[in-house]
């Protein structure tokens, strides 16, 4: 039932909104409406009260931005879903990435979501560093009129964590904006709390509208377009192991090989691979035996009835231990954990794991249930993906560095890396999932010049690309800068750039081996002495990408871009600062780091 303004006697806005009610009305509403219109002694008012009914009955759109803060695309990837949902329930939508967002538009906007990942030690991802520097600047307008929610995804094993969202939360607040629900900080199992989050923001955004429900109630968020995730993974069985180094090197790097036979998967090169790793036995066998437990006695985890052995090796995560999980922990022990909080606690928890903990401040007074109750999941390692799938549809391809080192009296290994290196085999099945990762990808266009950076494991996905662009036949130029500590022990994958230099996939290549010479040499000073013709490739509109050590690596590498175009652009550092800026915007300039 449609009304035409020219045929009633309604004004336009009038027709509007009774074209917007009637298609939605039942058969019983409209019998009950005419009625109520055409009874006698009907009047005007009664008849103006039937129209004001109707404009109430009627929903109000509202607008509202979600912008998300994202390294490996988890915030973007709930962003893009809550947009989605809320699109379905009168409310106008956009979604877009703090690289993309005019700051000085704040002050047009009705509601703003905040959906920020924490990079790093406590930092603002890549695409959310130039917002979140205007949004603490003095250039920052007064937001009085804005209504907003935050939601932050962090990592509680991290001293800084889920500091970007607080930050946030708590700068739109002395900017004058108000709050629509309290922020809520997720670990790495986010979903669930996501979901909650989102669900009550959606409510409290609907009553505006006059929608009492969301017309698909959020019952969870979900982030991966395959049937496995990393709450259901694929178990890859193990094709190939290979140890990169050679004899005499003080390191291990594994060429591990995954098939994907039958599972359906699929990536894209700069996607990761997250595994989801088993708890050393041995180390599983010392915790209970420190806790004073028997490894056959029964605990519940995640509505499971296992054993406590079963628990502590596949499920829970017993080597970090965080502040969140001493705070946990403190009522079960008369010790002084107290102190331990207030003090340094960096200082005291890196290298040690909870044996540590549990043997320095016990005895504990709690059963083995009350005890698992208080760890979190173990969380998934992930790893960039070194192979093309185009090249291996069947297979993924991995670059895994062993984590091994000495710390208060006992040796240490990295969960996923050590039980990669230690304890899996070739025939061994692994359980795992793809990551995408929307903000590492190679250029649109195959003829984009590019430049990879990479030290030690971080020349995985380079290896994926330049495979990728060796199978596509494309003629793009590509310069990889590797570094490692020893040419004849760590040149990870060398006999394969050679072939691809040969064939012309790869155009260039520069290498730094940091201890063959006195004075070290790193894949940034390889950088400074090319300059004049990595400017050149910046000029032809070449894209960079970095991959590695965030705190060290990343970091040099980032300074000596900088330096580049200040040198050879013959401009100040302030306007190659923003020159690099506008790299990181316009996708020209992508990192992976860690």
């Amino acid at each position: 039932m449609v009304l035409l303004v020219e045929n009633s006697p309604f004004t336009a806005q009038q027709v509007q909104l009774l074209n917007e009610l009637l298609p939605n009305l039942t058969d019983t509403q409209k019998i009950w409406l005419n009625g109520y219109l055409s009874a006698p002694g009907a009047t005007i008012a009664q008849a103006t009260q039937a129209v004001e009914a109707i404009q109430a009955a009627v929903p109000t759109t509202i607008s509202a931005t979600i912008l998300y803060a994202s390294q490996t695309g988890n915030s973007q990837k709930l962003a893009e879903s809550f947009g989605a949902e809320l699109s379905q329930n009168q409310v106008d939508v956009t979604v877009a990435s703090m690289t993309d967002f005019k700051p000085k538009d704040l002050k047009k906007l009705e509601h703003l979501i905040i959906v920020a990942s924490t990079h790093g030690e406590g930092e603002a991802p890549d695409n959310a560093i130039a917002f979140y520097d205007f949004l603490h600047s003095k250039r920052a307008p007064k937001l009085d009129q804005l209504k907003y929610a935050v939601l932050a995804l962090g990592d509680s094993s991290y001293e800084f964590f889920c500091k970007t969202g607080a930050d946030f939360d708590k700068r739109l607040k002395e900017l004058g904006a108000t709050q629509i629900v309290p922020r809520v900080d997720c670990d790495v199992d986010y979903d669930d709390d996501a979901a909650k989050w989102f669900t009550n923001l959606q409510q409290e955004l609907l009553k505006s509208t006059g929608t009492a429900q969301p017309a698909q109630p959020t019952a969870a968020v979900t982030t991966s377009t395959s049937k496995y995730d990393k709450k259901h993974p694929f178990q890859a069985e193990i094709l190939e192991k290979i140890n990169l180094n050679m004899d005499g090197s003080n390191k291990e790097t594994y060429h591990i090989e995954l098939s994907l036979e039958d599972s359906g998967i699929t990536f894209e090169p700069g996607d990761s691979l997250g595994i989801i790793p088993n708890n050393d036995p041995a180390l599983v066998a010392q915790l209970i035996e420190a806790l004073g437990f028997a490894a056959d006695e029964t605990v519940t985890v995640a509505d499971e009835t296992v054993t406590l052995e079963q628990a502590l090796t596949s499920r829970l995560e017993i080597t970090v231990v965080s502040k969140p999980l001493v705070q946990k922990l403190a009522p079960f022990t008369e010790a002084d954990v107290a102190a331990l909080l207030v003090g340094d606690f960096q200082a005291y928890s890196y290298g040690r794991d909870l044996i540590d903990f549990v043997t320095e401040y016990g005895p504990f007074n709690w059963t083995a249930q009350q005890f698992v109750e208080q760890l979190r999941a173990i969380p998934h390692r992930l790893y960039s993906i070194a192979s093309s799938y185009n090249a291996n549809p069947d297979e993924v391809h991995l670059t895994i560095g062993k984590v091994a080192y000495e710390a208060h009296g006992r040796a240490r290994t990295g969960v996923a890396s050590g039980q990669v290196a230690d304890r899996l085999e070739i025939g061994d099945t692994v359980s795992v999932f793809v990551k995408e990762n929307p903000n590492f990808k190679l250029p649109e266009n195959p003829e984009t010049p590019i430049i990879m950076i990479g030290a030690g494991t971080g020349v995985a996905p380079f290896r994926s690309f330049v495979e990728e662009r060796a199978e596509q036949g494309t003629e793009g130029k590509s310069w990889l800068f590797f570094g490692e500590q020893h040419f004849m022990l760590d040149f990870l994958y060398q006999v394969e750039w050679l072939n691809y230099l040969k064939d012309g996939a790869l155009t260039r290549m520069d290498v730094a081996f940091s201890r063959d010479q006195a004075q070290k040499v790193y894949v940034q000073h390889r950088l400074q002495e090319k300059g004049a013709e990595v400017y050149e490739w910046l000029q032809q509109g070449a894209v960079i990408y970095v991959c590695g050590d965030e705190k060290a690596m990343a970091k040099d590498v980032h300074e000596t871009l900088i330096q580049i175009i200040e040198q050879h652009g013959n401009v100040s550092r302030e306007e190659a600062e923003e020159t690099l800026k506008q790299y990181q915007q316009q996708k020209r300039y992508q990192r992976d780091v860690y």
